[in-house]
């Protein structure tokens, strides 16, 4: 199976934190071998740098499994971008949520944990293995779906 680049990343960080199966993700460890501290609040997501030292603030109201589908949204910010975005054009901010968004699938449900499954997934597999939720689980499983189909039509 060939990677993304975004797959290839979230693989290797995750094995260099020796996060090899769905049951060693989580916000909780995914923070810590990051040295990203994430705190509980009653606004929206973000992610901010102060001296040198990245926060996750997460809202305390939204499910676990939003949480962690937040949670993964926002290192996609802090590993692909930089500076605030309300000093940006709307097209940047457009682009960076849609990087993040992407990255986040990817960090929720990485493809090298899938390799031996992908035949045998369903949504609610997914949504069940990774705690995330079903509408995130379709949409990851439609991208899968997506690649293989790109994969076999390279195939001359």
């Amino acid at each position: 199976m060939f990677y993304t680049r975004t797959e290839k990343f979230v693989k290797d960080l995750l094995l260099s934190f020796n996060i090899r199966k769905p049951a060693d993700l989580g916000i909780d460890k995914v923070a810590d071998a990051l040295q990203v501290t994430v705190h509980l609040w009653e606004f929206g997501s973000e992610a901010i740098c102060r001296n040198g030292k990245y926060i996750i603030f997460l809202n305390e109201q939204k499910n676990e499994r939003v949480q962690w589908q937040e949670f993964t949204h926002e290192v996609g910010h802090i590993m692909w971008h930089v500076g605030r975005q309300e000093l940006l054009p709307p097209s940047f901010i457009e682009l960076q949520e849609w990087q993040a968004n992407y990255f986040s699938c990817h960090l929720c449900i990485p493809t090298f944990m899938l390799e031996d499954n992908t035949l045998k997934m369903t949504p609610y597999k997914l949504m069940e293995l990774f705690n995330v939720e079903y509408a995130f689980a379709c949409k990851r499983m439609e991208m899968l779906e997506n690649k293989r189909g790109l994969c076999r039509s390279n195939l001359y």
